[in-house]
Formats: structure tokens, C-alpha cells, sequence
């Protein structure tokens, strides 16, 4: 008997619409395809400017190649070259090491001083904060590596204060024990870009863990200590990993105020300043290409291990209750 003559509700299976054909797509993977179109630039870039640029360097490690003539496959030679038979490269690890280790950590202190001091004020802040800022825009340029060239050359600006209040080094550029130094200063200025990370993060600590603090008894050094830096932990993290990744690829500042030899007496001959000199001076690409993926191991294990300790010193708000 139908639903009509019983006066019955028709039922769920009654009403719905039949399913579709078994040869025609769904309406949900029918509005998927709009996103590949758009995601499609991406993966084109990311397939022909980053992956097949980077098998081809991978084979080139593995060869001898003048970028003239074919390359010539000489299997780990490359390698064993570097690590056994090349002074020079462990110099520039060893340079390399030593401005990764005073640069990052100054360059992130003066970025999260500079930070606390500008969650502190009231107007003004925004011009501040593009001021400081700024450096992070021009420092990588080769016309202010050039001018920090200037500056502490002998007979430069530098040279001259600093004689002038007792204190006579003479040009850092042309000592081989300071001229190292003058790259780091030249990096430390441009504390712009974590600064305004640093800033955001603070932004985001509650009052009311200060304010806890405060009746407690606790100081603003043990405010610091105790809120400040575990609250903070995942922007210092984060500031951290990217500032040792950039450190490693330092190039532009070393060329300009080494005059590109690495000089004096190979001071500021740094790990990317010589992967250059062998594959675009010396023309050695499987070597060069050889060094970039050394360095790439490298970061990479550096990275790991940073993510391997984080958990012991990151702190997450959303694991309190974990």
C-alpha cells in the first residue's frame, strides 16, 4: 500500500535522490580541481627551480665539471678531496663555526633587549619599530657591505673613534684576528627582522602572569626568569633555527669586506665564500656542488639536534594540561 492512500510520512529512503552513476565524479572532487589550477604555479617552481636543480647538483657532487666541457664521473673523490686533502675547506668550517657562534646569540640578545624596550612605550612605537627595523632591508645589500668596508679599513671612521678614547687597533679589515669581527658587527645591526618577532611574542604573555608574579614577591629580573623566558621559549626557538640557517649561508658581507679572497690570511674565508671561489673562480662546479651539499647535511644535523634538545628547555602553553 503507498504512502498516498495510508496518509503515512514518507520515509528517509523514500525521499532521497538516487546516488550518482558509477562512471561520473562526485561533486566534492568536482571542486578540487580549482585548486590545483591555483596551486599549480607552485608546484611547477618548486619542481623546476628547486628539485630538479637540486638532483642536478647532487650528480654534479659526483663529477668533474669546468662548465665548459662534459662532466667526467669520478664518484666520492670530490668528497674525499674536501675532507683529507683541502686545508682551506676545514678552514672555512672552522670560520664559518666561529660566526655562527658569536653572531646568532648577540644578534638574538640585542634583538629581544631591544624588543622589551619597545613593549614598554606608549607612543612612538610603530616609528621605532620601522627604524630598527630598517637595517634588516639594506644590511644584505653589497652597497652597505661596502660602506662597513669603509668604516673599518685603516684610516677609517672606526679606527679613528676608537683611537681617539685610548683604544688603537687600527684597521679591523686588514688584521687577520679582527676582521672576522667586523662581518659580525655588520650582522648583529641588522637585528631588525627578530626584533619584530620578538616583539609579537611578547605581546602575547598575559599581564596576569606578571602581575601573579609581582605579588609573589618576585623582581623584574625574576619576572624575566621566570614568566618572560619559558613563555617566550617557542619565539626564541623559532628565532633561532632561522638565524643559525642564515648564518650558514653568510656570502654578501664576506665578499665585499674580503675584497672576495677570504683575506687577510683567509680570516674571513667562509664556508659559502669558498664554495664560490671554487666553482666560479677555480671553475671546480663538482666540488663546489660537492661543498653544497656538505653543507646542507650539515644545517641539517645542526637543526635536528636543536629540534632533539628543544624539549627540554621549549615551553608550550597548551601542554600545561597535558
Amino acid at each position: 500500500m503507498s504512502t498516498a492512500t495510508t496518509g503515512a510520512p514518507p520515509r528517509a529512503q523514500d525521499t532521497a535522490p538516487p546516488p550518482p552513476p558509477s562512471g561520473r565524479r562526485g561533486p566534492r572532487r568536482e571542486r578540487q580541481w580549482p585548486a590545483y589550477v591555483f596551486l599549480s604555479p607552485w608546484m611547477i617552481g618548486a619542481l623546476v627551480l628547486t628539485l630538479i636543480p637540486m638532483a642536478v647538483s647532487l650528480y654534479l657532487s659526483f663529477t668533474d665539471y669546468n662548465l665548459f666541457d662534459p662532466p667526467h664521473w669520478v664518484g666520492l673523490r670530490n668528497y674525499t678531496e674536501m675532507l683529507t686533502e683541502d686545508p682551506r675547506y676545514w678552514r672555512s668550517v672552522g670560520t664559518t663555526l666561529l660566526y655562527v657562534v658569536i653572531a646568532v646569540p648577540l644578534k638574538l640578545g640585542f634583538a629581544l633587549g631591544v624588543a622589551m624596550l619597545l613593549r614598554g612605550l606608549g607612543r612612538g612605537r610603530a616609528f621605532y619599530r620601522s627604524a630598527f627595523y630598517a637595517p634588516s632591508l639594506l644590511g644584505a645589500s653589497m652597497t652597505i657591505a661596502l660602506v662597513w668596508r669603509a668604516l673599518f679599513n685603516d684610516g677609517g671612521s672606526v679606527a679613528r673613534v676608537l683611537s681617539a678614547v685610548g683604544i688603537d687597533t687600527g684597521g679591523w679589515i686588514g688584521d687577520p684576528d679582527l676582521a672576522v669581527y667586523a662581518v659580525v658587527l655588520l650582522t648583529v645591526w641588522q637585528f631588525g627582522a627578530p626584533m619584530v618577532i620578538f616583539l609579537a611574542g611578547l605581546q602575547q604573555i598575559s599581564p596576569d602572569l606578571y602581575e601573579a608574579a609581582a605579588l609573589d614577591g618576585a623582581g623584574r629580573w625574576r619576572q624575566f626568569v621566570s614568566v618572560t623566558v619559558p613563555m617566550l621559549s617557542p619565539v626564541v626557538f623559532f628565532n633561532l633555527v632561522l638565524e643559525m640557517i642564515q648564518s650558514f649561508q653568510v656570502f654578501t658581507p664576506a665578499f665585499a669586506i674580503s675584497g672576495g679572497d677570504g683575506g687577510p690570511a683567509d680570516s674571513t674565508l667562509f664556508y659559502t665564500l669558498y664554495l664560490y671561489e671554487r666553482g666560479f673562480t677555480a671553475s671546480h662546479m663538482g666540488y663546489a656542488a660537492a661543498m653544497a651539499w656538505m653543507l646542507l647535511i650539515g644545517v641539517g644535523v645542526l637543526t635536528l639536534i636543536l629540534f632533539r634538545t628543544s624539549r627540554s628547555w621549549v615551553f608550550y602553553a597548551d601542554e600545561e594540561g597535558r
